[in-house]
């Protein structure tokens, strides 16, 4: 973790981390242009100046549509994937190595078969590179191929010039092997006619002959047949093909191709609505309206002949904003101009929804679209422990020289001396030409030769051979498994399997990712009686019921009025029966008819009639199944009015302005007249309707509230009985935030004709005005909003994935740091926090609401400047240079801080509680996306948001775009050199997913593009758990311990051969046959190491799981480091030696045969080299922690192998072809020398490291040791169930893990009993000694005003000034005009503590004194006797006194 209390100083790579960060990507990347406004021509030929020399000029071209998540090309695969692969040092050594072998110079077996190994190193892992990549086109080409219809005929062409479309190559089948790669199959091509595919690849929808379209509509047979081509007509086409300018006809349910101008919609309004989830994760539907001057462009004809132009501005990355006009008579004296904002335009990514149709014109193609400016290129990712591997490396690249120039200055010495001495060696040479000084230079490149195992290439092989194997255990375990969708967990990235096991921060999307999208209402309070539902009724609403979808029963009943028809307005029908019935109490039912009492009754009406009319929900009959369903901008809305329905208060939708009711008490739909909506904003946190009833001899008018507790109370009539009802209302909205449920009130008055008739004008005024409309409107709104009658109050769940609040509160244990980064507003964003454990009772909340850096309301900036103040005044984080603003900026820094005590606007919803700073939970900073952007512009305010960030517990950023989510990303792993993982289920989530160290995709309803781009596909999100704890925890180990053990094993048998040169003259001689060498990274010692890297388990998997704190020493990366490695290398270097000294003079000083002659160079070399092999595969298997049936196998095969070869190698005789040891088994195996030499040598070698290991284990064992102790000696224990364990962790769940202690303080303390954790950060205790772990104290600070608010979790989900509000406010105040005739419109440091985890001294010692008193452990005391102890967990052992 990096330590809260250092600052940091912005990172200046240096020139070796340029070279290791290079991105191969951007060598074959298209360098983009900057953004230019555009011009689209509609039935209007290009101007002279988009023409040189005949043909269009570059910049009037316009991408094409084809979008490519893909890595390669045919083209760019061979050099890119080359490029990749010499990222790697050692490769670029075996390369230079095999050039040098065809030097005749420098004689070898064959220059050909030496590169061999590289070959099939580079060709291997190419093979895999590219079937990743095949598998990524064929999901390109499932989109690109998607189909939508477009103008085509009746003289129309696009004059607008288009692109070529990038070279693609996808197999026109299904590759069967799928563990590694996605889901998504190839489709094939569709009849233009019968069958159109559905979104993002879904299942074909039939569009011909059933289409019931009329004939004077777009979508009518007539025109989607196109039976004469030369009448302008709609024909399917691929979305790669689809064109700037060009006009489509999108219908109910497509996915929309591109950014698209709205011309025309099938609804009376010209609106159309669209599902936004791929774009901002939120499936709340939202409104989209034509260009007025263009409604009547509604045939293909009209659009055929009508020619005008569209100005835009400059595409840029902003989702939310994008202006232009349309422009008509450009050319002559009337020109006329429409504008164009973002209410306007279609994206590419939504979806269609409710609309039978739409048309619109093309505005931008491919890589111009918002949604692909906030995605970035697939990278080319490379896990930590090969880029740690890279200066390993090196280090042997170093010693491998310094070894080669050693032998090259001595043997051109000793040459030089023996060549004048005419040494024995010399006999038979030519003193001509013979050079000792050239010589030296060809002894340097012998030694390369020589020694060249010293960077194993067979190491590379290796880990790719492991890392797809533990791809697969990754998509065969059943854990991960989710049989709903028969989706397993896919491993996309089989080259980052390791990293997982490293993971130090979580950036997580909320929507569809921790959530389901399921909003259920629990309970309500009405009169002061809670009800909360029948529980053998309640239904949780069913897998996959979309939050935004009520749906209900109709029974066939007369509307009171004139019924017109209307798409959003139901038709009678026989009633259904309902699948879904989320509320139901029968205690409600009886007092809803007067069993209570009648003005009870009363109150029931009203609450329920409140909740069934205040709101903006769309409401739409199922034609087949007659079922109702509502279709709302918020999931809380939507259940507010599905409950009313569930109660028989059935809100039958809208006919323009009239609300349509079906209520249990009448016999016909009453009817209200819409006259106004008093919008939710945040400074509002209410949202009122103001209607009038439609009914003979009741035309009431009513206002409809509801909003946050505090504001709803305040503007209630006081009186004995109001007082009363506020009370207990109080207290109930007290029980349901203690449940974590988001409250609500709600309230109404009756308004008179004349209050209402003079507070309109009134209204109207404000809504005209164009300076500070906004505050106009608010005063006159809150005029009418007073004197309320309260009615109650609403409980709602935001319903969670299955095993979120754990899987998050297991993340942080581990020591694991989990940011939340949604597009949802301020207030749900902080109440998923606390649903999902991020926000505990006992945490401290940070807000900051955005504002520019010298502006008029207090900034981004400033408010994080507060922050460190009020909160963490010794960290010194503002005594570094690097968090203040140039000079420049310090006046309008002086300025902005004179703001600092006026009140902003504020929207932050929180709990009741004024100690904010003092209570023992942490800190979470929730920060919304405005104040985000201006975080992200300046260097300095960077650095203050990485240092206030890191300093809390978990961080939210709210409202941001997947641009931001990836910046926030880099932030973090840029900033802080750190391991992240980025987790998220839609097409917003790409470009975070492909800026993190490794990716993860959620499968689920927002289409597979998260999946698609991601590292590994996961089905839930409680599966990261399992990835991360158990495979990422093994598959680290395992990789961590298999290379330095392969480092090692070649150090081992090269030592050998260096210690020899010290006999031979430095000449580079091999000491032992060459074929020993040969095989020895192929048969000898390779099969333990890959054995490791496969089977190896550190520790079982449900004890990973049971104790997320067991993540840490991977996370602190101890399992891979120079540290370890310089170790391994120690190891081989004494080790070579012991075998080599011992062996030689063991030979040499005594005859080691039976006829007295001196024995033979390759018999004593022989011996070393089977003794190496013992000891190698010895060493690695003690080194390998569960010892299975492959493990022995693999341990023993080495040693099989060079026995039985050795011992048929020996008798090959000279007639056979030449061997240096034949007649080894003769004078070999009946030498004494040879089996003591090796019996001697093994324990001397390896006896060492298993005496360190021994003492480790006795007296300094970590954690893992003790577990792994207990699992032996008591495999039947539960040791997740274990309260001695696990149960004093679990104590403060509600507190942050503080992983700088030790976990025996936070575990156990000197007696037994439990020890109140307290926070550090800050240094700030609470002063009033009240038990700071009471949840009631729970507080909030924006930092945007400096003061707590004090409303109840209220989170009203409302879309701030929301389109389908702004709809409605625009009709309402048109239809007021007409009425009254108005006239025209510190750089942290990364250092670690090492020091052990201990989770239980008390098995420590234990382990000690067993080993030492023979005794036996004694059994603990029970737990069921143990006060606060289960009553069934077996107990885990525990030691006796000490005896010693």
């Amino acid at each position: 973790m990096v330590a809260p209390n250092a600052i940091r100083r912005p990172r200046k790579q240096s020139v070796w981390s340029r070279m290791v960060d290079f991105k191969v990507e951007d060598i074959f990347r298209k360098k983009q242009q900057p953004p230019k406004a555009r011009t689209i021509y509609i039935n209007e030929d290009l101007p002279q100046d988009a023409f040189n020399k005949g043909k269009v000029r570059k910049d009037w071209v316009f991408p094409s549509n084809q979008v490519v998540t893909s890595k390669y090309t045919p083209i760019t695969f061979l050099p890119r994937n080359l490029f990749e692969q010499f990222r790697r040092v050692a490769n670029i050594f075996f390369f230079g190595i095999a050039v040098l072998q065809f030097f005749s110079v420098f004689g070898t077996i064959s220059p050909g078969l030496v590169i061999l190994p590289l070959l099939a190193v580079l060709l291997i892992t190419a093979l895999k590179d590219g079937y990743e990549d095949i598998k990524r086109h064929q999901s390109d080409r499932s989109i690109n191929h998607s189909r939508i219809y477009r103008l085509e005929g009746g003289g129309w062409v696009n004059p607008n010039a288009t692109g070529e479309k990038a070279k693609q190559y996808s197999l026109g089948f299904s590759i069967p092997f799928k563990f590694g790669s996605g889901t998504t199959k190839v489709q094939p091509e569709m009849d233009e006619v019968k069958i159109e595919k559905g979104p993002n690849g879904g299942p074909p929808m039939l569009v011909v002959p059933d289409h019931n379209g009329l004939d004077g509509e777009p979508d009518s047979n007539r025109y989607l047949q196109g039976s004469d081509e030369k009448e302008a007509h709609w024909k399917t086409t691929m979305w790669e093909d689809v064109r700037v300018g060009d006009v489509l006809l999108v219908r109910s349910d497509d996915a929309i191709p591109a950014d698209i101008l709205i011309c025309s919609t099938s609804e009376e309004e010209n609106v159309c609505f669209i599902e936004t989830k791929n774009l901002d994760g939120e499936t709340n539907l939202k409104s989209r309206h034509g260009i007025g001057a263009l409604s009547h462009l509604r045939t293909p004809h009209d659009l055929a002949v009508a020619p005008f132009q569209i100005h835009m501005e400059p595409a840029v990355s902003n989702m939310y904003q994008w202006n232009g006009a349309v422009i008509f008579g450009a050319n002559g004296t009337d020109e006329q101009k429409q504008p164009v904002d973002i209410l306007n335009i279609m994206l590419r990514g939504t979806v269609m929804r409710n609309t039978r149709w739409a048309v619109g014109i093309v505005l931008a193609t491919g890589e111009d679209t918002k949604i692909v400016l906030n995605s970035g290129r697939t990278p080319s990712k490379r896990s930590k422990v090969e880029r740690q591997m890279n200066p390993q490396v090196m280090l042997n690249l170093l010693l491998l020289a310094v070894m080669a120039v050693v032998c090259a200055i001595v043997d051109s010495i000793l040459e030089r001396r023996g060549h004048n001495d005419i040494a024995p060696w010399e006999f038979g040479t030519s003193s001509k030409g013979d050079n000792p000084n050239i010589n030296g230079l060809i002894t340097f490149g012998n030694a390369l030769i020589t020694f060249q195992n010293v960077i194993p290439i067979s190491l590379y092989i290796s880990i790719e051979f492991v890392r797809t194997l533990q791809a697969a255990f990754i998509y065969f375990d059943r854990e991960m498994y989710y049989e709903k969708t028969d989706q397993p967990t896919l491993a996309r990235s089989w080259n980052l399997s390791d990293d997982l096991g490293q993971i130090e921060y979580v950036f997580s999307d909320k929507t569809g990712t921790l959530t389901q999208n399921v909003m259920i209402f629990r309970q309500c309070s009405v009169g002061g009686k809670v009800y909360k539902g029948d529980e053998a009724h309640v239904d949780e609403g069913g897998e996959g019921d979309g939050q935004e979808n009520g749906t209900h029963p109709l029974t066939e009943v007369p509307t009171a009025g004139t019924e017109s028809s209307s798409s959003t307005a139901a038709s009678a029908s026989s009633p259904k029966p309902s699948p879904i019935t989320k509320f139901v109490d029968s205690t409600l039912q009886a007092d809803l008819l007067g069993g209570s009492s009648p003005e009870h009754a009363r109150s029931l009406n009203g609450f329920f009639n409140v909740l069934a009319l205040c709101h903006t929900v769309l409401a739409s009959q199922d034609p087949d199944t007659g079922m109702i369903t509502y279709k709302a901008q918020s999931p809380d809305e939507a259940a507010l009015v599905q409950a009313a329905a569930d109660v028989g208060f059935i809100f039958r939708g809208r006919d323009r302005d009239i609300l349509k009711l079906q209520t249990p008490f009448a016999d016909h739909l009453e009817e209200y007249e819409l006259l106004n909506v008093l919008d939710f904003t945040s400074a509002r946190k209410r949202m009122s309707v103001i209607v009038r009833k439609l009914e003979e001899g009741d035309s009431r008018i009513f206002l409809l509230c509801k909003g946050a507790d505090n504001v709803i109370f305040d503007r209630v009539k006081a009186g004995p009985g109001s007082d009363e009802l506020k009370a207990k209302t109080g207290e109930d909205l007290d029980t349901f935030a203690s449940e974590g449920l988001r409250t609500l009130c709600l309230a109404y008055k009756v308004v008179s004709d004349e209050e209402y008739t003079d507070w309109a004008e009134r209204y109207h005024e404000a809504t005209v005005q164009l300076e500070d409309r906004d505050d106009h409107i608010e005063r006159v709104s809150d005029e009418i909003e007073q004197n309320l009658r309260l009615l109650g109050s609403t409980a709602i769940e935001d319903k969670l994935q299955d095993g979120v609040p754990e899987t998050i509160a297991d993340l942080k244990r581990a020591g694991i740091k989990v940011w939340v980064l949604t597009g949802d507003k301020l207030e749900t964003a902080i109440a998923i926090g606390q649903t999902t454990n991020l926000i505990a009772p006992t945490t401290n909340v940070i807000i900051v609401r955005g504002g520019e850096f010298g502006g008029e309301t207090k900034s981004a900036y400033d408010q994080m400047v507060t922050a460190v103040e009020n909160f963490f005044p010794e960290s010194g984080i503002l005594d570094s240079p690097w968090v203040h603003p140039p000079e420049s900026d310090r006046a309008s820094q002086h300025r902005s801080d004179r703001l600092s005590l006026r009140r902003m606007p504020t929207g932050a919803s929180s709990l009741v509680g004024h100690d904010n700073g003092d209570r023992p939970g942490g800190f979470v900073l929730v920060i919304d996306g405005a104040a985000l952007t201006h975080a992200l512009d300046e260097e300095f305010t960077r650095e203050m948001l990485l240092q206030l960030g890191t300093r809390c517990e978990a961080v939210i950023c709210c409202r941001v775009s997947p641009k931001q989510k990836a910046q926030v990303t880099s932030l973090i792993k840029e900033g802080l050199g750190v391991m992240t993982l980025a987790i998220g289920d839609g097409a917003n989530d790409v470009s975070m997913i492909q800026a993190a160290d490794i990716g993860v995709g959620i499968s689920g309803e927002e289409g597979l593009q998260a999946a698609n781009a991601s590292d590994y596909a996961i089905a839930q999100f409680r599966f990261l758990k399992r990835l991360l704890f158990v495979h990422g925890h093994w598959s680290y180990q395992r990789n961590g311990n298999m290379i330095v053990n392969f480092f090692y094993k070649n150090i081992v048998c090269i030592g050998v051969l260096w210690w020899y040169q010290i006999y031979c003259a430095w000449s580079t001689t091999y000491v032992f046959d060459y074929t020993y060498l040969l095989f020895w990274n192929v048969f000898w010692s390779l099969a333990p190491v890959i054995a490791m890297g496969i089977f190896d388990r550190v520790i079982d998997a449900e004890v990973l799981m049971a104790l997320p704190e067991l993540y840490r020493p991977g996370r602190e990366g101890r399992y891979f480091g120079l540290k370890l490695f310089t170790y391994y290398m120690w190891e081989g270097v004494y080790q070579s030696a012991v075998i080599f000294f011992f062996i030689y003079y063991a030979y040499m000083t005594t005859t080691s045969r039976n006829d007295g002659y001196n024995g033979y160079q390759f018999e004593f070399s022989t011996t070393m080299v089977m003794a190496a092999v013992i000891i190698v595969n010895l060493f690695n298997g003690l080194n390998t922690f569960a010892w299975t049936g492959w493990v022995w196998f693999s341990v023993s095969i080495g040693i099989i192998l060079v026995w039985a070869y050795t011992a048929i190698y020996s008798l090959i005789s000279p007639g056979w072809f030449h061997t240096w040891v034949y007649g080894n088994d003769h004078y070999l195996f009946q030498s004494a020398d040879f089996w003591f030499g090796i019996m001697i040598a093994t324990p001397l070698a390896i006896g060492p490291h298993y005496v360190f290991k021994a003492i480790k284990v006795l007296y300094y064992p970590d954690d893992i040791d003790m577990l792994r102790w207990l699992r032996k000696t008591h495999p039947e224990h539960d040791i997740a169930s274990d309260t001695q364990i696990t149960g004093r962790l679990t104590r403060t769940k509600s507190a942050p893990f503080d992983d700088t202690r030790s976990m025996v303080s936070s575990a156990f303390s000197d007696d037994n009993e439990a020890t109140p954790r307290r926070s550090t950060q800050g240094g700030r205790p609470s002063m009033d000694g009240r038990d700071p772990r009471d949840p009631r104290l729970g507080s909030r600070t924006d930092m945007s005003t400096g003061m707590p608010p004090s409303s109840r979790g209220f989170d009203f989900s409302m879309e701030e000034r929301g389109i389908a509000m702004q709809r409605v406010q625009s009709r309402l105040s048109e239809r007021h005009q007409s009425r009254v005739s108005l006239p025209g419109l510190a750089e942290p440091s990364t250092k670690r503590r090492r020091g052990s985890i201990h989770l239980f001294p008390a098995l420590r010692k234990s382990i000690r004194e067993k080993r030492f008193s023979g005794v036996p452990p004694v059994p603990a005391v029970p737990p069921e006797k143990v006060p606060g102890g289960p009553s069934n967990d077996p107990a885990p052992p525990a030691p006796p006194s000490p005896t010693r």
